[in-house]
């Protein structure tokens, strides 16, 4: 490979499907959703989901690549429209409550995550998160996960104007770090936008792979690959070691 692996003096993580699994849980709160939809407005399962991916993707339409495209406030305020005819404000935050609720409940860690987030903070590396999607839902995950302790720096889309590849959350990260591209890993499971986005702001490019997850070609192919994050930390300490 071009670049080649070293210590780095910071680590980057994306936050969905790179800190923890995220179909399991997105699956489990949007059935519970549907099944609340279902009661309260006596329309089947297969017609709430069918309402909700128009929903979804009326929605991304238009406000592609900002963090409002991925909100499900907003999915669930036009679900419950195209259902109903109308804006129902209580039933839509209701909606939405119960869905993180629901998802949250399912969260759970990669396995060896925190041990890495250990080591990385014994050794002194600066350690952040570029994630797309809203701050305050963002920032209750990491709070669920009791992981505010483990991280320097936060940067979301909202916060950034634009979701990744895009360079402006890197280079708002880059900013908040103050340490040099070339000196920073950045780990994500998303070719296209972890990835792509990371090497186009010139850091070192690492994806985690996992079930469902695609090694990237091109400008989204990873410097590094790795699967768990113990294989990640046992790299880590032979840098270290050898440094």
């Amino acid at each position: 490979m071009k670049n080649q692996l070293k210590r780095p003096l910071a680590v980057v993580f994306d936050t969905d499907n790179t800190l923890y699994p995220y179909d399991f849980p997105h699956k489990a709160a949007l059935e519970a959703v549907a099944r609340k939809a279902s009661l309260m407005l006596g329309v089947s399962r297969d017609r709430f989901i069918s309402a909700f991916r128009r929903a979804r993707e009326e929605t991304k339409k238009r406000l592609e690549h900002t963090a409002s495209s991925h909100s499900r406030l907003l999915y669930f305020q036009r679900t419950i429209e195209i259902l109903t005819g109308k804006t129902q404000l209580l039933f839509t935050l209701d909606l939405e409550q119960t869905y993180w609720r629901t998802f949250l409940s399912r969260c759970v860690l990669f396995p060896g995550l925190l041990d890495f987030l250990e080591v990385l903070k014994k050794e002194g590396v600066a350690t952040a998160i570029v994630t797309d999607l809203t701050s305050q839902i963002q920032f209750r995950k990491i709070i669920y996960f009791d992981l505010e302790q483990y991280f320097n720096y936060v940067v979301t889309s909202e916060e950034s104007g634009l979701d990744k590849p895009d360079l402006l959350p890197f280079r708002l990260i880059l900013e908040k770090l103050n340490i040099p591209p070339r000196d920073i890993w950045m780990i994500g499971d998303s070719a296209g936008n972890d990835v792509r986005g990371a090497k186009r702001a010139g850091m070192f490019a690492i994806q985690k792979l996992h079930a469902g997850v695609k090694k990237g070609t091109g400008e989204s192919r990873a410097d590094y690959y790795f699967r768990n994050y113990s294989q990640i930390l046992s790299v880590f300490r032979k840098l270290v070691a050898r440094d």
